[in-house]
């Protein structure tokens, strides 16, 4: 038993990838941060690339709480790009590097300053925001602040999971962190493929 739940994990990268489409939207305000709370959980692209920012930051970020709150913030300022219709060149592939660089630090514990750990996930946060408001576009008005809040607050539960799992299961069981972590960067190898 034991050992089912540390495979699981390190197997989850591989179960779903996210942009599906067609899921429809709602224009209430309530609606629209539901719909965009849970957006962040269901595709296996964010999950993997929010949960490796918590869990690189526990492992090798100090202090840990900084790149992950980076992220939050250039995922809201990509999300508003995304949701004034602004282009991003490369948003996909970018989301695919990002799956592949965090699951390769987390396999590694690659320590470094949290000045450039920080700037590194807020890169990538940028388009994966930029894709989170492409998608959540449609949603107007207050609606549109709601789905903002929703998305980062999402965000940041994924962050938070991802650093407990990195002090309390990681940090103990580094073959867990390498498996996780390399289990990660080959869906990031993955969905590259698909954009080459």
């Amino acid at each position: 038993m034991k050992k089912i739940l540390p495979l699981s994990l390190a197997a989850l990268p591989f179960a779903a990838l996210a942009h599906v489409g067609g899921q429809p939207h709602t224009h209430g305000v309530a609606d629209s941060f539901a719909h965009a709370f849970v957006h962040p959980f269901t595709g296996l692209d964010h999950l993997a690339a929010m949960l490796a920012v918590g869990a690189w930051s526990a492992l090798a970020v100090r202090p840990a709480w900084r790149a992950p709150a980076a992220f939050v913030a250039l995922l809201v300022l990509g999300a508003l790009a995304g949701f004034s219709g602004l282009w991003v060149p490369g948003v996909e592939p970018m989301i695919a590097a990002s799956v592949l660089v965090l699951g390769l630090l987390v396999a590694v514990h690659k320590r470094m300053p949290w000045g450039a750990a920080a700037a590194l996930a807020g890169v990538f946060a940028f388009f994966h925001g930029a894709a989170h408001g492409y998608e959540l576009a449609g949603d107007g008005g207050g609606a549109a602040f709601g789905a903002l809040a929703g998305m980062a607050a999402g965000s940041a539960v994924l962050h938070v999971a991802g650093m407990l799992l990195g002090h309390a299961v990681m940090q103990r069981h580094q073959w867990i962190a390498r498996a996780g972590g390399a289990a990660t960067a080959l869906l990031g190898v993955f969905m590259l493929t698909r954009w080459a």
